[in-house]
């Protein structure tokens, strides 16, 4: 780990998989990374969507045995979560200043720098999935490859903009409350998980709703504010230089755009994988299909 006298790590015991979470104090505010594997193998970073931190994002890919022990063999891991998004986080202070998507995708180049990391693999959901993309084109010579989980790269429609503004004044005035995580469900899984088996719902359905319990709904807000007023990317698309794996459900919410984020990327060095079934948490995917062969 790279030494600096901003920084402080801190063994948290109970994890899965062992590792440490590390509280990293950037330029722009403290972040939080969890750290899996050994730190003398390639990184691969990740970066989690709108209201979920590494456990509720990839717990799934962890807790399917080929995919865990495929990737710990190969990487260490650092999942980043959102500014106030790690486990017991406190509300950030409203004095502290609201950071743009450009902001957080600086703040992923400070975690590289602390941890020593000069080149990594990065893979984000949706959200993290815009910032990473971000984080490639500003610092192209530190991405060797992006996995991108239902992707977006353009500004918001005014639709997306408007329910975006919904969401966040019931972020406002009623915190996590049943309809915001019913509106947050449908953006992560599709109606057939969300309904389940005979219209009971799953066990990663409810799992996911009692993660999001524990998000502080003022730091939400702030994340998801930051993504609603991002830029237009497809211009710059082309000249990204890493290879690009793009994952997208095809009754995602965010299909379209994924679709046209591949068509405007150069097609020698991207890779579209479309599949059948939208799971989201994005590794919510790996759980369903261990636990279901």
């Amino acid at each position: 780990m790279g030494e600096s006298s901003d920084s402080v790590s801190i063994d948290i015991e109970m994890i899965p998989l062992g590792g440490k979470e590390c509280v990293v104090k950037t330029s722009k505010g403290s972040i939080s990374v969890f750290v899996c594997g050994d730190q003398e193998k390639p990184a691969l970073i990740t970066y989690p969507d709108v209201a979920l931190n590494y456990m509720s994002c990839f717990q799934g890919l962890f807790f399917c045995p080929d995919a865990a022990s495929l990737l710990l063999h190969n990487f260490c891991i650092y999942h980043i979560d959102a500014p106030g998004h790690e486990l017991g986080a406190d509300v950030i202070s409203s004095d502290v200043p609201l950071l743009s998507v450009d902001d957080l995708a600086d703040q992923v180049a400070e975690v590289l720098d602390f941890f020593g990391l000069k080149e990594v693999l990065c893979l984000g959901v949706t959200a993290g999935a815009y910032i990473l993309t971000l984080f490639a084109m500003k610092y192209k010579e530190r991405v060797l490859g992006l996995i991108l989980v239902s992707p977006v790269c353009k500004a918001p429609s005014w639709t997306e903009w408007l329910y975006n503004k919904v969401l966040l004044n019931l972020l406002y005035f009623y915190g996590m409350c049943g309809v915001l995580k019913e509106c947050l469900l449908q953006r992560y899984f599709s109606k057939e998980l969300r309904c389940g088996l005979h219209g009971a719902e799953s066990d990663i359905i409810q799992s996911c709703r009692r993660l999001l319990d524990e998000r502080q709904s003022l730091n939400v807000m702030r994340f998801l504010q930051a993504i609603n007023e991002r830029q237009d990317l497809t211009e710059s698309l082309k000249r990204l230089q890493c290879k690009t794996l793009i994952f997208v459900g095809e009754s995602s919410p965010f299909h379209a755009e994924s679709v046209h984020m591949s068509a405007k990327m150069d097609r020698k060095s991207s890779v579209l994988v479309e599949v059948g079934c939208f799971l989201g948490c994005c590794f919510s995917y790996s759980q369903f299909y261990c636990s279901h062969g």
